[in-house]
Formats: structure tokens, sequence, C-alpha cells
């Protein structure tokens, strides 16, 4: 234990062979390998909002961002045409529907893996230079074509 950590400011009585329960120690203090450190605001709130997710409401937003992402997007479009020109609607419902979920479980095994691995900070910064370099890439590709 650091010799110049800051104790916390326990309630109640403890009787002399009693230790004191850090789950009951309130949200600002989070338990680290050697000491209590005290935590951000932003770490009360993501732990109180990981708690009150429920499975509904994770599928109502997932259905719902994606539902609007690919509004429009270039695989609408393809599956659109490929109905035009087949004169099977059903038959390409399926292919792009098996498509569509095909590569929905291939983002969430990854994703479900490299949480394992990551911290979230980290993933959230990987996205967001990949979503900038995939932006950049396509821009260069316009100004040059």
């Amino acid at each position: 234990m650091k010799l110049d950590s800051t104790p916390i400011t326990l309630t109640g009585t403890l009787t002399p062979n009693q230790e004191p329960k850090i789950a009951d120690a309130p949200c600002h203090y989070k338990p680290t390998y050697e000491t209590l450190h005290e935590a951000s605001p932003e770490e009360c709130e993501d732990n109180s909002t990981q708690k009150s997710q429920s499975p509904l409401f994770i599928f109502g937003s997932t259905f719902i961002t994606i539902f609007f992402a690919e509004i429009g997007d270039k695989t609408q479009l393809s599956t659109l045409l490929i109905s035009a020109e087949s004169h099977s609607p059903w038959v390409v419902f399926v292919g792009s529907g098996a498509a569509l979920i095909t590569t929905s479980f291939l983002g969430v095994a990854l994703g479900s893996l490299l949480a394992k691995h990551l911290s979230p900070k980290a993933i959230n910064k990987a996205a967001g230079v990949s979503l900038l370099l995939i932006s950049l890439m396509l821009f260069l590709d316009l100004i040059i074509a």
C-alpha cells in the first residue's frame, strides 16, 4: 500500500476485527490494485448508465442507429438494382438479409473480442481514426479521379 494514499472516510462503527467493505464506499472512491482513488464524475455516470441499460433499450438503440445509417447507402441501392434486374425480389431479399446478418455477426464477434482486450477509450479512438482515414481516402479518390 502506498504511504501517501488518502484514507477513505467510512461511516458507521467497526469492531476491532471487522474489515471495512469497499462496496459500501461512495461512488467517487474506486478500488485499484494498491489503493483507492477518487473517481471522476464521468466514471460514476458510466457505472450508473451501464447498469440501467436493459436488453430492450440496447436492441432499440441498435435498431434505430443501424436502420437510419443504412437508408440510402450503397448496399440498399445495390439491392434495389439487383431486384429490378432479376425480377425475383424475394430471392434478393433473402440473399441480402443473409449477407447483412453475416456482416453484423462478424462485427459483433470482433467487437466482443476487442472489448476483452482493449479499453472502451482505445476502441473509440481506433474507430475514430479509422473513420477519418476512410473519409480521407474517399476524399482523395474524389479529387484525383
